[in-house]
């Protein structure tokens, strides 16, 4: 939507840059206020209710009134975002069958990116009638979801998981902890410049108008799609701690790239790669969270590790709108994005995780039972 409210006169390039940072400011409020949220109101109360200021802001920005009423129903929408993916796993997948659990989590990330290939090929469309019907259109779509969604949550007693969520134990991080904690919010940050400004860069930045800039981020929700499953296999093959690490040098070069390349080739691997890493590095980052901490803290690390997350995404939202602001050039969020990234590589091979810590071993087998005596 940020080219098109551009275009339409609405706002200008700066201003709607920094609409798109109130969307990660909201989500990192959102992620940090859900659990407080749940224990007090119940989570479907609060995903009921969450679905419902969603689609509110749609519609309350069809209205294009002053910068501030749209930040704030921008922020708003990023709070629904933020505590709805924070949420909507633990209410549900204690209701799964255990031996159903892998796929329905799957099915819940594999959600973010059909919604993000949805959005690039529904909004563009919506925008053909004009910027006041595509925010109805778009609520409308919201609304209709949160209609066929709002009984399918299922009860919880208070004190089961999804009900009551106790406040993470106290723990005393490793420096390997500390340094995943680094390395997470600088990728978040690194990740950047594509979640904000790539349709912005395709659509204006390159001239290729707002159609072609839909069909690169619906790349990017095909590979956010993908990623979770890819990077877990990844993993399961080469372990964790080798899976991040290449992780983190595929993402600095497919970041990096567009401040140099900017052809249709690179473009779709660059749009498909960092779409698939936006969810794909979550499951390497708790894999390796789950090595690294004892089993009684790894609940409380990896709650500190999603919150050094959002926070990059917070940070960098307003940090690359006002670079963005001062140089209007793409390439250098590009360039930024990228040695980011790159600092978190460095970072993770420098660090040495404690002696004895690493993936966990299998448990010896059993001895077979002696024959009962005769």
């Amino acid at each position: 939507m940020l080219p098109a409210l551009i275009a339409g006169g609405w706002f200008a390039p700066a201003s709607a840059a920094y609409l798109g940072a109130a969307n990660l400011a909201g989500y990192t409020a959102g992620a940090l206020l859900a659990s407080s949220l749940a224990a007090r109101f119940g989570p479907v109360s609060i995903l009921r209710a969450m679905m419902l200021l969603a689609t509110a802001a749609f519609f309350a920005c069809s209205v294009p009134l002053a910068f501030a009423w749209f930040f704030v129903w921008r922020l708003a929408s990023g709070v629904a975002g933020g505590v709805l993916m924070v949420l909507a796993a633990p209410t549900v997948l204690p209701h799964v069958p255990a031996a159903r659990r892998g796929l329905a989590g799957g099915a819940i990330f594999t959600g973010v990116g059909l919604g993000i290939a949805a959005s690039g090929t529904v909004v563009p469309l919506l925008l053909r009638w004009g910027l006041t019907p595509a925010w109805c259109g778009l609520g409308v779509l919201a609304l209709v979801l949160s209609a066929l969604a709002w009984t399918g949550w299922p009860r919880v007693a208070g004190s089961s998981v999804g009900g009551r969520l106790e406040r993470p134990p106290r723990l005393r991080s490793s420096v390997g902890l500390k340094a995943i904690y680094v390395e997470y919010g600088l990728n978040a940050i690194g990740l950047v410049p594509h979640m904000v400004f790539l349709v912005d860069f395709v659509a204006r930045g390159l001239g290729r108008g707002l159609d072609v800039g839909g069909r690169y981020w619906v790349l990017f929700g095909v590979g956010a799609m993908l990623g979770p499953v890819l990077a877990g296999r990844a993993a399961d093959r080469i372990g964790f701690r080798w899976a991040l690490r290449w992780a983190l040098g595929i993402q600095m070069v497919a970041v990096a790239v567009l401040a140099v390349w900017t052809s249709t080739g690179w473009l779709v691997v660059s749009s498909l790669l960092i779409g698939a890493f936006v969810p794909g590095v979550v499951p390497l980052v708790l894999g390796r969270v789950q090595e690294l901490a004892s089993p009684e803290t790894r609940t409380a690390a990896w709650g500190r590790a999603t919150t050094a997350f959002a926070v990059g995404l917070t940070a960098a939202g307003y940090g690359f709108s006002f670079v963005y602001s001062r140089t209007e050039s793409y390439a250098t969020l590009f360039a930024l994005g990228g040695a980011i990234i790159a600092l978190a590589l460095v970072i993770d091979l420098a660090v040495r995780p404690p002696a004895g810590v690493g993936p966990p071993t299998a448990a010896p087998a059993p001895a077979p039972p002696r024959p009962a005596a005769r």
